[in-house]
């Protein structure tokens, strides 16, 4: 095992100036030059295996979240990753300065890295790169050159939950989305939208009749569901871009008289933990979120360490829970 002395050695430096630049001694004063040298001596002698304390920086993580508690209750699936992201922070030790939209640079000097959630639009990203700090986007990638991220594959997921509608027989699917909305009034739809309309106009199975776009929320989706069953040819399935959306079309179809699945078949988005106990149990796809934010602290952790430049983009898979409100059809 190699020890500090056989670092001074190599690196040509002193055994008090290796522990100190280990050790991340603020007041040594040495050059970047040696510090390198120091580094790639340890990482050479495969020191950082057996030495916690270089590998245990504690460093000063700022988290900056776009939503507010209100929308972070009214839609539980950022509520989950913030959960985890800090769960994983508190687990390592690091320290944790929460940003305000307000905060200027000044306020963020003793950062050592940013992690954010939520919808930022390029106002946003702006001011997030002026702070002049590493970032990591999580549930987004504004761009893929400047931050590391770890998102979600909606694609895929989207086209995993329309596979499985299309295997059991529906070729009238429905939609019931959100769409995001920037302070000057620019709007952005949900990624899983644009997959949803690309994806079954692909199969000729396309029906802008059956895209009902509102808010994120319960109440948007009962009023879009009964919208939808007003259609003298209703969709026999719907895909929804969450499950508290789903909850809303529960209840609709409960005030007319429509059976899930018999009626119309439901899948959501997320598995929200009330998923599984909703009546019927919903079909839905399920995100790892508690794995997204051990991810995101892990990927911020390597990249102060090593002081990586080039950004990474991790993607986290997902998985189709079937449950009981979808049903194959003739």
């Amino acid at each position: 095992m190699a020890t500090i002395k056989d670092i001074a050695d190599q690196a040509n430096v002193s055994i008090a100036t290796v522990s100190r630049v280990l050790n991340y001694d603020e007041t040594l004063n040495v050059s970047d030059e040696t510090r390198q040298r120091v580094f790639e001596a340890a990482e050479q002698l495969s020191y950082q295996k057996s030495n916690k304390k270089w590998r245990k920086r504690k460093f000063k993580i700022g988290l900056y979240y776009s939503y507010s508690l209100e929308e972070e209750l009214s839609d539980t699936y950022y509520l989950s990753i913030r959960v985890a992201l800090e769960k994983k922070l508190q687990s390592e030790g690091l320290k944790v300065h929460l940003i305000r939209s307000s905060d200027q640079l000044e306020q963020l000097r003793s950062i050592d890295g940013i992690i954010c959630l939520g919808i930022f639009f390029p106002e946003d990203i702006e001011k997030i790169s002026s702070f002049q700090k590493p970032v990591l986007f999580m549930d987004s990638s504004p761009n893929e050159d400047l931050f590391d991220s770890v998102v979600i594959d909606f694609t895929k997921a989207t086209k995993k939950a329309l596979n499985y509608l299309i295997e059991l027989g529906h070729t009238k699917i429905g939609f019931i989305g959100g769409v995001d909305t920037d302070k000057n009034g620019n709007h952005y739809s949900d990624l899983r939208q644009e997959v949803f309309e690309n994806y079954l106009k692909s199969k000729d199975l396309y029906c802008e009749d059956y895209i009902k776009i509102g808010g994120y929320n319960p109440k948007d989706g009962y009023l879009l569901l009964k919208e939808l069953l007003k259609l003298e040819e209703k969709p026999t399935a719907v895909f929804v871009a969450n499950d508290t959306i789903a909850v809303g079309l529960y209840k609709a179809c409960y005030e007319l008289g429509y059976r899930i699945p018999e009626d119309i078949s439901i899948i959501g988005f997320n598995d929200i933990s009330a998923a599984q106990f909703m009546v019927p149990p919903l079909t839905t796809i399920r995100l790892n979120t508690e794995f997204m934010g051990e991810t995101a602290v892990s990927l911020m952790q390597e990249r102060l360490m090593s002081e990586r430049e080039i950004c990474m983009k991790i993607t986290i898979p997902t998985k189709l829970i079937i449950r009981e409100s979808t049903r194959e059809i003739q």
